[in-house]
């Protein structure tokens, strides 16, 4: 009799955590390069990046300038101005580091507006695939283009079209290629 409970029991129950176990992918860099406001934020960070270069190249330039001056003006200079020189190329380069850090590095200028031009963009898409998978009964969603790699994906599984009709940029003769 307990043989038969126990089986009973996994059969009703067995199923319902096997329909559960329902998942699906989507490729983010797809989704994200069809919509226009991510192109427009990608390209206002390029053209930030380019500005914030040649303004790190041009201070670069000017301390090169300054050490080759140094180098021809050298024989001509007492000890005195020449420690004077050397300490003021010194510290425009430190300056230089500094700033290319403070653009340019880890929390950096760059890095502040790339987030604050980008996220809002991701997290359209990101309520676009919660809505999806609450729609499909998906327990998980995958990133294909993401550092998850799949090896093998069935195209019945790939949802990217659906996130990009959520958002409305479906294209019914655009067909994504795996």
């Amino acid at each position: 009799m307990r043989f038969y409970l126990i089986t009973i029991f996994f059969l009703i129950f067995g199923l319902n955590f096997v329909n559960a176990q329902r998942f699906g992918y989507i490729d983010t860099d797809f989704i994200l390069n069809k919509m226009p406001e991510y192109k427009k934020a990608q390209d206002e960070i390029n053209q930030l990046s380019e500005l914030w270069t040649k303004e790190i190249q041009g201070m670069a330039k000017n301390v090169e300038a300054m050490y080759s001056t140094l180098q021809a003006e050298q024989v001509l200079l007492t000890e005195e101005m020449r420690k004077e020189r050397t300490e003021l190329i010194k510290k425009k380069e430190i300056e230089l580091k500094e700033y290319q850090n403070k653009v340019f590095g880890f929390g950096g200028l760059f890095f502040l507006k790339k987030q604050e031009l980008v996220k809002p963009v991701q997290d359209k898409v990101w309520d676009a695939v919660d809505k999806v998978a609450k729609q499909n009964n998906l327990a998980i969603v995958f990133d294909k283009s993401g550092e998850l790699v799949m090896i093998y994906t069935d195209p019945r599984f790939d949802y990217t079209d659906f996130v990009l009709d959520e958002l409305g940029l479906g294209d019914p003769n655009d067909k994504i290629k795996n």
